[in-house]
This record gives C-alpha cells, sequence and structure tokens, in this order.
C-alpha cells in the first residue's frame, strides 16, 4: 500500500515502538504525548527507554522527515488515515482492566476524525471495547479496529519487525484489512478477525504464558522436593514440539507491565459471563507462592531469620534487557525481604537513584561487602562473568542464591561459595579460610 498518514497516541514502549517501526515502513507517523518535556526529548532524538535500537529508529526517522512527536491529539489526528491508541491500560480496582486513558482520548478527538480513519486499539484492551469506543463515538463513519501488540520488553524493536503474526479485528468490512496492510512489508501472516476475537488473543496469549510460568515452577517445586534437576526435566520437556522449549524457567515468579495486569483483566472478563476461570487463578496464586517460597529459601540461607541478615541482590528490574521495575518478582522479593528485617544492598545495571527499604549501589561488587547472603533475582548475562573469589572475600557469610539458575554452580563453588537454584540440587561448598 502507499504510504499512510499515521498517528500513535502514547509514546511508552508499545507507543514509540510502534510509531518508529511505522516510520521505517516508509508511513508517516505522528506520536503525541500529554508531556511536554517528553515530547521535547523525543523531537530531539532523545530516547529514555532502554529499548535496543529503538533510538536508532526513533533518530532514522526524525531525519527522514516521516517521524514527529507533538503535544495533545486533537489537532494531530484532523488528517490521519489511521490513528493508534497506545495508552497506559493498567489493572484498576478490582483487578479489571483501568480504561480511562483509553476513553479520555476518545472524548478529545472524537468529533474531530476524519471519515473513514480507522481508530485502532494497540493497547491491551478486554473484550467488549471496540463497542465501548463506538458507542461513545456516536459515528457510524469511523471504523473501529482492534490490532493487539505482541512486544517483549528488551527485544520490542525485533518483535515488532519479525512478528510470529499480525493479528486485526473489526466489525467494519475492509478495516481490518486495511490495517493489515499497514505491516505487509513484513511478510508476516495476518489474521482477520471479527472485533471480540481480535480483543481476546492478547489477554489468551499472555495468560497461556503466565500458565506455563506457574507449571514450570511447580515442577521446580517438585524436582527440590524428589531430587530431581529442573534442567535436565524442562530440557525433556522441550524436545516435544507440542511444548516448546520457551517459557520453561523457573525464576522468583513473573512479572512486568503485562502479565499481572492481564491475568487479573482475564478473570474478571470471565466473572463478567458467569465463567469461574479456576486454572488462571491457580496461577495467579502459585506465583504468589512462588516468591514466598523464593523467600523462604533466602531465609533458609540466613539460618532460619532474616532480621538484621545482610542481603545482597543483584537484579531489580522485572527481566535482563529493561530498566523496568514494574511488578517486578525482583522488587517483590526484596520487599518482603526487607520487610522482615533484612539489611539489602542491590544492584541492576539498568537501574540506579533510590528505592525505598534498600541501598542500591553502581557496583556489582559492592552487594558483597559484609553480605551474609547474595541472591541473584535477574538473568543479567554479566552476572555470570563476576569475579566470586572477590565476591567471596567481601562476603561475611558463604551462600549464594540463584534464583534464575543464572551461575555456574561450579564457579561459585571453586570460589569457596555453596550454591543453591529453584528445582536443581544444591552444591556445597566451604568458605574458604583466609591464612595471614
Amino acid at each position: 500500500m502507499s504510504a499512510a498518514r499515521i498517528v500513535v497516541v502514547g509514546t511508552g514502549y508499545v507507543g514509540l515502538t510502534t510509531g518508529a517501526c511505522l516510520a521505517s515502513l516508509g508511513h508517516r507517523v505522528t506520536c503525541v504525548d500529554v508531556d511536554e518535556a517528553k515530547v521535547s526529548r523525543l523531537a530531539a532524538g532523545r530516547v529514555d527507554i532502554l529499548e535496543p535500537g529503538l533510538a536508532e529508529l526513533v533518530t532514522g526517522g526524525i531525519t527522514s522527515g516521516r517521524l514527529s512527536f507533538v503535544v495533545g491529539a486533537r489537532e494531530a489526528v484532523r488528517h490521519a488515515d489511521g490513528v493508534f491508541l497506545c495508552v497506559p491500560t493498567p489493572m484498576g480496582a478490582g483487578g479489571s482492566a483501568d480504561l480511562r486513558a483509553v476513553e479520555a482520548v476518545t472524548a478529545e478527538i472524537g468529533d474531530v476524525l476524519p471519515t473513514g480513519c480507522a481508530l485502532i486499539t494497540k493497547s491491551t484492551v478486554p473484550v467488549g471495547t471496540s463497542k465501548r469506543i463506538r458507542a461513545m463515538l456516536g459515528r457510524t463513519d469511523v471504523p473501529i479496529v482492534s490490532n493487539p501488540e505482541f512486544l517483549r520488553e528488551g527485544t520490542a524493536v525485533s518483535d515488532f519487525l519479525n512478528p510470529d503474526r499480525i493479528v486485526v479485528g473489526s466489525d467494519t468490512p475492509g478495516a481490518a484489512d486495511w490495517v493489515g496492510d499497514l505491516y505487509a512489508d513484513l511478510g508476516a501472516p495476518v489474521v482477520v478477525a471479527d472485533a471480540a476475537s481480535a480483543e481476546l488473543v492478547k489477554y489468551a496469549a499472555n495468560c497461556f504464558l503466565a500458565l506455563k510460568l506457574s507449571y514450570v515452577n511447580s515442577i521446580a517445586e517438585l524436582c527440590e522436593r524428589l531430587g530431581a534437576d529442573i534442567d535436565l526435566v524442562t530440557e525433556g520437556m522441550g524436545y516435544d514440539r507440542r511444548i516448546g522449549r520457551t517459557f520453561l524457567k523457573p525464576g522468583p515468579g513473573w512479572g512486568g507491565s503485562c502479565l499481572p495486569k492481564d491475568t487479573s483483566a482475564l478473570v474478571k472478563v470471565a466473572e463478567s459471563v458467569n465463567y469461574d476461570f479456576r486454572m488462571l487463578t491457580s496461577a495467579i496464586d502459585e506465583n504468589i507462592a512462588q516468591r514466598d517460597r523464593i523467600v523462604a529459601k533466602i531465609a533458609g540461607a540466613c539460618g532460619g531469620t532474616l532480621a538484621g541478615a545482610r542481603i545482597g541482590v543483584l537484579g531489580l528490574a522485572f527481566k535482563a534487557g529493561t530498566n523496568d521495575l514494574r511488578d517486578s518478582p525482583a522488587l517483590a522479593v526484596s520487599s518482603v525481604l526487607g520487610a522482615l528485617g533484612a539489611e539489602i544492598t542491590a544492584y541492576d545495571p539498568a537501574v540506579d537513584g533510590v528505592i525505598d527499604g534498600m541501598t542500591v549501589v553502581d557496583d556489582p561488587y559492592q552487594v558483597a561487602k559484609d553480605a551474609d547472603v547474595i541472591v541473584v533475582l535477574t538473568e543479567w548475562a554479566e552476572f555470570k562473568h563476576l569475579d566470586w573469589t572477590i565476591m567471596a572475600d567481601a562476603m561475611e557469610g558463604d551462600d549464594v542464591v540463584d534464583t534464575r539458575n543464572l551461575l555456574d554452580p561450579r564457579t561459585v563453588i571453586d570460589a569457596g561459595l555453596s550454591w543453591q537454584g529453584v528445582g536443581r540440587p544444591r552444591a556445597a561448598g566451604r568458605k574458604r579460610v583466609t591464612v595471614s
């Protein structure tokens, strides 16, 4: 198709990635935000989000003239062919998705949208949102399209430009096809659906991944009780093409900006049609239980009590490759440790500043100073390459709790420390004795 005039409302992870990538595909894109300072930074090519390749795409789009940034959506949409809503839909009261931002933008631009301009929900929204927007607009000449995103933080640009599939849904004939054509150069399969089905796809996909993660954490707990090794169990599972290898790594629980709110929202959607989604609620409960098990494991390494224990934490972001702390399991575990009386010193390569209840340092070796236990909570690759002999010399205790099974146990043991992971046999070592 020829270049379209696109407006993207919202410049968070999804909005900025969508705008920059659509511009790279040849469309003329205007990104809108209400934060004047943020718009000024973006217009100058300064990107605050840690996302590989995004800053380069933004700079390239600005230089080509295909990407611009403005404050306020009302004027920006007057000549648009399509408007993407990429505003936050956080967890609201009771667990349902909070659609106030979507509704506010719809109210702001509803009467100035050109006839035929597609209003496209990219934000994750509950089933029925397209009908809700249609009722708010009170117009039949503006097609409403659902086009859910499947972007992972840390690989968002790659995911956008190399998608598994494009999902578009609308109850207006032809509207979904037009939005699907925006991505034609990517060569990905396009699933064209009704609006309700497209809206449900994102929730169904994310909640399945949450189920898979909770399941593997449960299997890891069984491994510990039965003397099995989760790495070998998941290797054996992963060869089955019906199961696959992804999302089979145990950890301190799942978190981030999507899975917690999407699982909660789908439970609420199910409740609205009188369906008790027990499998999903069990996965949510299991996720909370996993964090409690990790805290208990750390307490055990501290001799049974956390009061006064000095804990060195490696990793705060919810996963490696991002500086996002939203619903981070690393923060959740650290908060519980602090509430139980532990003194926390933490390091994360993408996080700085002050976090309540802990000391955040800018050198990973500083977390080891006088620590009773070192805990790995985020799977940053650089932690594998630390000099664990230096870490051991700085520590008061001799235990490393690796909640991501990231480290080589032999490296830790050779440094004179003990290592324990999740769902794997504990590797015991002995603290080195320094002879003066």
